[in-house]
């Protein structure tokens, strides 16, 4: 099983929103960990960097950061928004789903085999005193 799909079996449910969440928050984070398979860390990142971004891009998924993990080099993470739990949901379901997606994938892992060895996602929201809320 591809770790997209598991993940879009197995995500988690954000049953901390309750209908007063929405009253104080208008965006969802989520912080997003990827870790490439051996040696393949720059090809994760350069792939994302020009395909997948793109993609995010046309489907509603806003990137807001991304950093190198400057302890664990073959891992970068990256920080996306969402205006809501649905937003969230529909717009995985759609990247899941894109034809666009699917061929760069294919393309790149032909080249250089899985680039991706495992991803977990941390959710957040802003706190009432976050500087930047």
């Amino acid at each position: 099983m591809e770790w997209f799909d598991y993940f879009q079996q197995n995500r988690p449910q954000l049953k901390f929103l309750d209908s007063s969440f929405a009253e104080r928050h208008e965006m969802i984070y989520e912080l997003k960990t990827y870790k490439a398979t051996e040696g393949n860390i720059e090809a994760l990142k350069k792939r994302f960097d020009e395909k997948t971004m793109p993609i995010f891009k046309r489907l509603g998924i806003e990137v807001t950061h991304c950093w190198q993990n400057l302890e664990e080099p073959d891992t970068f993470n990256y920080l996306v928004r969402f205006p809501s739990e649905q937003a969230e949901k529909a717009a995985w379901d759609a990247f899941a789903k894109d034809s666009e997606w699917k061929a760069v994938k294919a393309q790149s892992e032909a080249v250089s085999g899985p680039l991706l060895a495992s991803q977990s996602t941390l959710y957040l929201a802003s706190t009432d005193f976050s500087p930047n809320a």
